[in-house]
Parts: C-alpha cells; structure tokens; sequence
C-alpha cells in the first residue's frame, strides 16, 4: 500500500479502537494517536488529521468503537470516496468484487441475509457452498486470453468425459451467479432413456473413469431430474420432498434442501443433453423468478456454446477422418495388385479406424447366395495377419446366416455389445477360427446400390462400438465398395489382357507367313531387269498374286539396296521376304481394298520415285513405299464413315481416320513379329523418322484430309514459292503423292480401269446392302438400285478429285504428267457414258 494520506475518522466515545492483546505481535506498535486500525466486516482505515466530516468524537487521538456504525461509516465514505477507491484497490479480492457485481444486479431477495455459517454445509460429497473460487475457473481463463478457450473447450470436448466436464462448467457458472448452495448434474443417455447422475471432476469425489453412475429411468413420478428430462421443462420448487410428483425427491444426496430450481439442457438443435438441480439448503431462500429467468437465459447460451463447441469437435474429427480416408485412397488405388491385396489394406484400415481387435471382410457370392472369405479375422498385432489366419481355407456360409448374413440380407447396420447374446450371431466362425467375440460392429458394402459384401469388426479395444464409430465406418464403407469394384475391374482387365495375349499369340501364328512359304520365295530367282514395271501404264493386275511378293523384292532392292544414308546399307532378306509375305496374309479377301490394290499402288509410288525428279531422302523413300504397300492391311470392305455409324469396335478406339489409324498399328504389329523387322539395321534415330513418316503417309490416304493437303500445296505452287529445304513443303508433296498412288487405277488405260472399277462398286454395293439391313440411307455411289447413275457418279469423282490432285502433283513433278493424261482418258470415255445414260433415260 502506498503512504498517502487520508483524512481521519473521528468517533464519539472513551474507548480506543487499538490492536488486541492476542492479536499483537510482540514487534506490534503502541497505539498512534491517529491508528491504523481494522474494522471487522467494514474496512481498514488509515489516516491523520482531523478534517473530512465530523462523524463522532476523538479522545486525544484515540478513537472510540462505541458509538460506531454503520451510518456513520456510510457518511465517512460517502464524503471520502477516493479512500473506498483506495482501500477496494489494496485489500479487496477480484472474486469478492465479482460476487459484489452479482449481488448489485440481482434485486434484493431474503437469502442475502442468511447465516454466514451456514455457507459451507456439503452436499452430495461436493463443496458447492463455498463459492470462493466466483465464476469457477471459466471466468479468470476468458479474462485472461478469451482467444483460447473454443480450442480449451474443443480438447475437453474430446476426452471421453468432455461433455460432462463441460456441463459442470455451465453449471458452476450459474450456480454462481444465483447464488446457490450446489447444483446436481445429470446427462441423458438416449439408448437407455435414462438420465445418469454424473459428479464433478473437480468435486471431493472425482469422477470415476467409467463416466456417469446408475441412472434413473426417464418418466414421470420418480425423481426431479426425471421429470425434468421427460417434460423438457423448467421446475421450480420450494420443498421438493412435500411435492407428490417427486416421490424420489432430487434422487441423490443426504441432507434435505428446501429450494430447488431445476432446468433441461437442450443443444442448439433441441435435442435434451441432460439435466442441472440447483439447489439450497435453507428455509426462507427459495429461488426466485428472476433467478429461474438468469439461469434459463445463461444456459440457453451455455447450450448453444456447448453445441458450436460439439461442431468443432466433429470437424476436427472429421479433418481427421479425412485424412485417414485419403490415406486409404492412396494407398488402396495406387497399389491395385489383386483382390486379396485390396480386402487385406480395408481390413487393416478398418481396424485401425474403429481401433478393433479384429476385422472381417465377408464377399456375396450370388449364384450360389452364399458369403465367402478368403483372408479374415485380420489381428491387431502390426496391422497384419497372423500367418495361421492368412493360410487358412476359404469360409463360406448361406447368405442369411449369422450376423454377416442377416446384414447381406437385410442392409441393416448391427452394433451389437454382446455377441453370444444375440441369436443372429453364428458361433461356427468362433469354432472354425478358434476366437472368442465379444461385440461386434458390422455393415454393408455397397456399389450402385447393390450389395458386394460385408465387414465386420470384432472386439473394441477400449469399450463398446459408438455411434461414432458407425458414422465413420460408414463413410469408410464407400471407399470400401469403390475400392472392390475397381480390385474386381482390374482382374476382370487382366485376366481380359492375359486372354488377349493368348488370343495374339494364336492370331499371330495364323497370320504370319509359314517358314514353307518363306524357303519358297527364297529359293525363287528375283529378275534383274524389269524394264517395264516402271511405265505409269503398266498394268500390276495382270501379274499372278503369287509372283508379287517377288516383284516387291525386286523394287525394294531397287531403290533400297544401295542406300548410303543409312547406318547399314544391306537389308535382311529374309526379314524383307517374310515382311512382304505376311502383309499379303494380313490383307482380307475383300472385292477392292485387298492385297492386288495394295501391290497396285507400291507399284505406283515405286514409278514416281524411280522417274521423278524429285529430292526426296531415302529414308522418306522407303517410308512412302513401305506406307503403299501396308496402306490398307485388314481393310474390312468399309468406309470411315460406316465405321462410325454402325458403332464399330475401332470407331471406339480411333474416332478420326478410323480405318487409316488400324492400318498403321498393323503395320507396327507386324514389324514386332520375330523375323520381320525389315528396319532392324536403321539406328534409333533413322527408325524413329521412318515410323513416323509411314504413319502420316498411311493416315494421308484418308480423303478427308486430302482437299485441306491439295489447298496447302495448291497455293504453294500457284506462288511458285515450293522448297525442298522446307519440311513442310516436302510434307504436303508426301500427302498429295500418297493420295495420287492411291487413286491410281483411275490412271490406268481405258480397260484395265473399267474392269478396276466394277470391282470398287461391288464392294460399295456390299456396304449400301447392309446399311440398308440396318435402316440407314446409302449414299448414291453405294447404292445398287442406281447403277444407272455409275457414269455420272464416275465423272464427279475424277473432276472434284482425281484429276485435281495429279494436275497438282505433276506442278511440283512434271515426270508424273503421264498419269494427268490418263486421267483425262478416262474422263473423256465416262462423259460420254454419261451422255449416253442420260440420253436413254428421257
């Protein structure tokens, strides 16, 4: 305290207000003539002087304590407030002050005046008379760091008994607040419809690890909290033990209260979390209406912490269930290896999730409506299977029996406590697994609404399964369902892909040429000197289909065989025979686009570089007549546009150039059979070029893409402006003779071309057939019922096409000008045709 000075406090009277005997220290001072002195119940003053009020008499310094009281000391301070200011400040506790504010807001009611000593009496084994510690610890810890207390609450709210010591918080709180003797607290367990005493951690008797006690049953004409929590409405009493309808009275506690106010505790939601008695212990203190108001206020917001403090709790549980669920995910779809791989991490997930002693995993067989179990009762020890569990034979059991049984059946989640209690429960796992089951969590596993199975947990490690545990294995559940039906996928896809190896294997074998046929064009002499194989008039379709795979030996060793730009300038014969042979097997005996036209146009792209000046590198030689001769392997007799429309398989795969696309792969496919790598001697990066110029000569053979490559190098060349050090320009040149060979028999004379084109129309004829078995519209060209139009059709398709493109190609290289001639030939022969056709038809 400090040493100003304060004015006296004079008295009227003969005694001095001195120190007594018994309370003096033997250092103690002689009475001052002014003292310093204390006055019980009042205050300590300290002071000098005789000024400030003459509120009593002073001998000779001494004051007199008989005339003393408590106008007079009102007076004093009333005249002297800065010496209250300075007196509260040094001597008076914070609690005292607060529970001077509580009484200065609360009217006035006839418990104020009640015996001192009568403040202390216990009930119910706990102190709540003592109301020293004020607002109970909640005040000092907002008033200290209010930005702490949601997690503080949130971390109670975790521990098994969190709500309880939460409540015993809101309790203390208002049971300061109306000044009451104690307070009771009950929470409500639903599954039981009980309301369980529950006594304060902080209390003479500490709360028992296993949480509430006993309780009482919820329903009317037994104890006070009872009837509280069955009409979820407020009582206020004065003698509860003379009221009928509480028989049982509070229902705990020894000594008998005479006032007692007792309020439902609902969360923000409604739903009754408990019961709060508070109460007092003497007559002539009953509670009064506006106390019955302060407490229902307080916990109306108390209630509403404890439920955002509830929704803090579950996110932070479901932030961790989140997590845990992105565990399983990462773990689970990364590592898809087999079924039993997958059931065995959602058994050791699902254990450590509800924190079991065991897990069970149990698959619905339904052709046979049983449940089976190849890997089970997964133990706890490491998260994994005892070898023993793990080698054990396969379980299966009807569908309907046990209690797996009864959840496939029926999709009904069961928490059952005690196993051999409940009928549904088979005991011939327990024979079979040599386990004994105590409690037991199962649930269904769905995907698209079906059940696939079911998982069972055993035996929790601390205590009985929750409803928590329920709600997150619930979630878990799906994972699970997700994760079975993609385990059940992939070895569906790899028993497919092993099937599919199989099934290569035998198609590969069928479709390569036999080592017979091989020795055969071996042992034939190519000729030296084919002079005229290189005019644009030479007609392939007169050569047998036997001798052409040796007139391909013939041009490919005449161009290819002395290439310098390669790293190895021999070529495999036997590969190259073995390649040539089982491209003509891999051609279908379809009317036009078979192994004939595929010679036909390697002969014309063989024609066009042997008298073409051009400057095309060898390795893009080799390209555009290796892309010829595979241009069309396993064409189906079909268009693009057929494809498509009638949902083929390879429309699935290819959704552009379908057919151009399928060429290219079985140009590759047959490049991988053993033997037939006709490109082995390239280095890597010759074969990569080669690859990738074959394919874009392959897909340039699709007439989609022709008239956006003939606008290109149409413009090119109507600039003058082509390069050959230009990539692009060498690439469109590519396209645009790819397109030429392709079309070649149009070029031809007069009656090869005729007769090239009756075969072309009976394979569109065969595709208008079944498009009209189909219900679709054939285009006209396709359409037999107009064959009449065949001249005209004929006509359209070398005026919009053909001849467009070789009067283009033959800008860039004039040696291919004889196939513009032949072109305009045939125009000339199929106008007059047309003429003929019309004129007949008027």
């Amino acid at each position: 305290m400090n040493n100003r000075r304060l004015p006296p406090l004079p008295f009227k009277g003969k005694r001095a207000l001195t120190p007594r005997a018994s309370q003096r220290s033997p250092s103690s001072p002689q009475p001052l003539p002014v003292p310093e002195m204390v006055i019980t119940g009042y205050s300590t003053i300290q002071g000098s002087g005789n000024h400030g009020g003459n509120l009593g008499g002073i001998n000779n310094g001494r004051i007199n304590l008989h005339d003393l009281n408590q106008d007079l000391v009102s007076e004093y301070l009333d005249h002297n407030p800065e010496f209250l200011d300075h007196y509260v400040h040094a001597r008076v506790s914070l609690d005292q002050i607060d529970r001077w504010q509580l009484r200065k807001l609360r009217p006035p009611s006839r418990y104020n005046n009640r015996p001192q000593s009568m403040e202390h009496l216990s009930v119910n084994g706990e102190n709540h008379g003592d109301n020293k510690s004020s607002l109970s610890k909640w005040k000092s810890r907002i008033q200290s760091s209010r930005g702490r207390v949601l997690q503080e609450l949130a971390r109670e709210v975790y521990q098994p008994n969190g709500k309880a010591i939460i409540l015993h918080e809101l309790a203390g709180c208002v049971c300061s607040a109306i000044n009451a003797d104690g307070y009771n607290l009950y929470i409500v367990d639903e599954n039981k419809r009980e309301v369980m005493y529950v006594p304060n951690v902080n209390s003479s008797k500490p709360m028992s690890s296993s949480g509430p006690s006993n309780g009482d049953r919820i329903c009317l004409g037994t104890t006070v909290a009872a009837h509280v929590a069955h009409t979820q409405e407020t009582v206020r009493l004065k003698d509860p033990h003379g009221d009928g309808r509480f028989p049982e009275g509070l229902g705990h506690g020894n000594i008998k209260v005479h006032s007692v106010l007792a309020l439902p505790l609902q969360d923000g939601r409604g739903s009754l979390l408990g019961v709060v008695e508070f109460y007092r212990n003497f007559k002539y203190t009953s509670f009064t209406e506006e106390e019955e108001e302060v407490s229902i206020l307080l916990l109306m917001w108390a209630d509403m912490l404890v439920d955002y403090v509830e929704v803090h709790s579950s996110m932070l549980k479901q932030r961790k269930l989140n997590e845990f669920l992105l565990t399983v995910t990462k773990s689970v779809f990364q590592d898809i290896i087999s079924m039993d791989t997958v059931i065995m991490k959602i058994m050791n997930f699902a254990q450590k999730l509800v924190n079991a002693d065991r897990a069970s995993l149990f698959l619905l067989d339904h052709h046979r409506q049983e449940l089976f179990a190849r890997i089970f009762d997964v133990g706890s020890t490491m998260g994994v299977p005892s070898p023993e569990s793990s080698q054990q034979k396969e379980i299966r059991f009807p569908m309907g029996k046990g209690v797996a049984g009864h959840v496939a059946t029926t999709g009904e989640v069961l928490n059952i406590q005690d196993a051999y209690g409940d009928i549904r429960f088979n005991r011939d796992v327990d024979l079979q697994t040599g386990y004994r089951t105590k409690s037991i969590l199962c649930m269904p596993i769905y995907i698209r609404g079906n059940i696939i199975g079911v998982v069972q947990m055993v035996n929790k490690m601390s205590g009985p399964f929750t409803r928590a545990d329920e709600e997150a294995f619930e979630t878990f559940a799906i994972y699970c369902g997700l994760a079975l039906h993609h385990a059940k996928l992939y070895e569906k896809i790899r028993r497919s892909e092993q099937k599919y190896k199989v099934a290569l294997e035998v198609l590969s074998y069928h479709s390569q040429c036999s080592e017979e046929e091989m020795m055969s064009l071996r042992s034939s002499p190519v000729p030296h000197d084919m002079h005229a194989i290189t005019s644009y008039a030479y007609s392939p379709w007169g050569i047998d289909n036997d001798e052409k795979p040796l007139y391909v030996l013939y041009m490919f060793k005449d161009l290819f065989g002395t290439m310098s730009s390669v790293s190895d300038p021999r070529f495999d014969t036997d590969a190259l025979i073995r390649f040539t042979l089982t491209v003509r097997k891999n051609y279908r005996n379809v009317p036009y686009h078979n192994w004939v036209h595929a010679f036909s146009v390697a002969h014309s792209m063989y024609t066009v570089i042997k008298r073409a000046a051009h400057q095309f590198t060898p390795l893009e030689s080799l390209a555009l007549f290796v892309a010829c001769l595979c241009h069309d392997l396993d064409h189906r007799g079909k268009t693009n546009a057929f494809m498509v429309k009638s949902a083929s398989p390879l429309a699935a795969i290819y959704s552009t150039s379908t057919m151009e696309h399928h060429h290219f792969n079985q140009t590759v496919a047959i490049l991988q059979h053993e033997g037939h790598n006709i490109f082995k001697h390239l280095c890597s990066e010759e074969y990569k070029k080669v690859l990738g110029d074959i394919r874009h000569c392959i897909l340039a053979t699709d007439l989609a893409l022709f008239f956006g490559n003939r606008a290109k190098l149409k413009d090119i060349a109507d600039r003058n402006d082509f390069s050959w050090d230009i990539q692009e320009h060498r690439r469109v040149l590519r396209d645009i003779a790819m397109t030429s060979c392709d079309l070649c028999a149009m070029t031809k004379p007069w009656d090869v071309q005729a007769e090239t084109v009756k075969v072309i129309y009976e394979e569109f004829y065969a595709q208008g057939d079944e498009e009209k078995e189909q219900g679709m519209t054939p285009m006209a060209m396709m359409d037999r019922d107009k064959k009449h139009e065949l001249p005209q059709l004929e006509v359209g398709f070398i005026v919009g096409i053909c001849l467009p493109c070789y009067e283009l190609l033959a800008q860039i290289l004039p040696a291919t000008t004889p196939m513009v001639e032949g072109i305009r030939a045939n125009l000339s022969k199929w106008q007059e045709m047309a003429e003929e056709a019309k004129e007949e038809s008027k």
